[in-house]
């Protein structure tokens, strides 16, 4: 599923003659195009699909839906690993040697993989 999200915008640059924005959606950060929104400013909310920002929103919403999003599991649906998320769904006897930190060449089970994210 392609979820609309919104985003808080974090900062703002050109990258290729395009104007984009590092917008953080609940802990997760992505880079983001403006060009439908131009006139968008550093701390304000957008909904985000697939790359874009397409229309503003006011703080109270936005902090609604991801909380909403994050109850339901969506952000993690969304922004979360696919390889992590397919190992998380295979059970406790499938090896996970991709886990982030200083130990990352260890092999390990999903469940302690997911730990170290938390």
């Amino acid at each position: 599923m392609c979820l609309a999200v919104p985003g808080r915008v974090l900062d703002i640059g050109e990258k290729d003659g395009t104007r984009m924005a590092t917008v953080d959606f609940g802990g997760v950060q992505k880079e983001v195009c403006l060009e439908y929104l131009p006139d968008l400013q550093v701390g304000e909310y957008a909904i985000v699909h697939v790359g874009f920002a397409l229309q503003r929103l006011d703080e109270e919403s936005a902090r609604q839906t991801l909380a909403l999003f994050e109850e339901l599991g969506m952000l993690q649906e969304e922004f979360g690993d696919p390889w992590e998320q397919a190992a998380l769904q295979a059970g406790a006897d499938t090896p996970w040697p991709f886990a982030d930190g200083p130990d990352a060449g260890e092999v390990t089970t999903p469940e302690v993989a997911q730990e170290g994210r938390q």
